[in-house]
């Protein structure tokens, strides 16, 4: 009783019995009545007995229809929904066939996509839903082979120094122990933010709610990589705002994004530059705008560079490695996205530089929407 098809069929059933008992208890009771009300009502017909006799012979005649009727209304409701049941049901079965399939691991089989629309949604939800895990799997792996490519190369460098040191070619001394710091640095770097990146991914980043003023996010940045900057022919030009520019989320990792931008863009001109900073707000947005006058990038690339463990070729076609992981931008834009903003890149062409705008939303007073750095009516 508890499967589909079974309940199906004798639902089916049970309606056809009792529309055809409903319909036998009616001409039952009332094809007699109406019967002899209208011989009565015909002149010249006879009354007594031969009445008495027809009467019993007609309501004979349709006791036996009626029963006849019932019986194959019965079987051709029972065949109806047999084979309605079975129609219905295929559907079910091809969804519940692509399930296990999908279970199984086998995410690029699809269910059939049938006729009637409610069934039809399941489908495409069935379907959608192998796309899904089929994409979720095709960055398991290439995450994989990623975080493979990333290890490999300072595991090299660090055993052909630890060789070169064994076999004599190298001196120990500070400058030997100095690479080797710097490859586990790098690891160190990579370690942390695959952390990030895991969090990022899987929605796990909490945005932080406290109050952070951004000029003042700024002004940390560009003071701690001042010296390093300016060694690199890099000039900043900053001109903190006069008005605070207050967003909601966490100041750390705020300063962690706009460090990456800094240092994306200094890495973008090894010869020098200027890079300029600006932080504004209009329209509810708070915007942290990093120009610089670098390599800058290609259309293709402007949406590319987020993608993780992505770096943009140089002039020589070759990829720009400079001491990054090449999932930075990847975190920042994650991080910008979970506090409710954004994160996007601009670039008039190769060659004349790049901006980088981080984009979030102006912190509201909660009890009446007003922004926090505007004056009391």
């Amino acid at each position: 009783m508890r499967r589909l098809s079974t309940r199906l069929f004798l639902s089916h059933v049970l309606v056809a019995l009792v529309g055809a008992l409903t319909t036998f208890a009616i001409v039952r009771f009332g094809a007699a009545a109406l019967f002899e009300r209208d011989v009565n009502a015909m002149p010249g017909m006879m009354h007594g007995q031969g009445q008495g006799q027809l009467r019993q012979t007609f309501v004979s005649a349709i006791n036996t229809a009626m029963v006849v009727g019932v019986l194959v209304s019965l079987l051709v409701a029972a065949a109806g929904a047999a084979l309605l049941g079975r129609r219905l049901l295929r559907p079910v079965e091809d969804v519940r066939t692509a399930t296990r399939q999908i279970a199984r691991g086998d995410y690029a089989h699809r269910a059939p996509v049938p006729a009637e629309p409610e069934l039809a949604a399941l489908a495409h939800d069935v379907n959608a839903l192998g796309s899904a895990l089929a994409e979720t799997e095709a960055r398991r792996v290439r995450l994989l082979g990623d975080i493979a490519h990333e290890l490999r190369t300072p595991l090299t460098v660090m055993e052909g120094q630890l060789e070169g040191l064994a076999d004599g070619v190298f001196e120990p001394g500070p400058a030997a122990y100095a690479d080797l710091e710097a490859e586990v640095a790098r690891m160190r770097r990579l370690a942390a933010d695959l952390g990030d990146l895991s969090r990022v991914e899987e929605g796990r980043l909490e945005p932080g709610s406290e109050l952070v003023d951004l000029r003042s996010v700024v002004t940390a940045v560009t003071g701690r990589l001042g010296g390093a900057l300016s060694a690199c022919g890099v000039s900043v030009d900053h001109v903190p705002s006069s008005a605070p520019v207050l967003v909601r989320g966490d100041e750390q990792r705020l300063v962690q994004v706009v460090t990456n931008l800094v240092n994306n863009a200094a890495q973008a001109m090894p010869g020098g530059g200027r890079l300029d900073i600006d932080v504004t707000h209009t329209d509810g947005r708070a915007t942290i705008r990093v120009c610089d006058t670098g390599r800058g990038l290609a259309a293709d690339d402007l949406e590319r560079v987020f993608e993780r463990f992505y770096r943009v070729p140089d002039s020589t076609g070759s990829t720009r490695r400079d001491g990054g992981t090449g999932i930075g931008l990847t975190v920042s834009r994650g991080i910008a996205r979970a506090m409710g903003g954004d994160l996007t890149a601009s670039s008039p062409g190769v060659g004349q530089g790049a901006e980088f705008t981080l984009t979030l939303p102006v912190a509201t007073d909660t009890q009446d929407g007003r922004q926090l750095d505007q004056p009391m009516p």
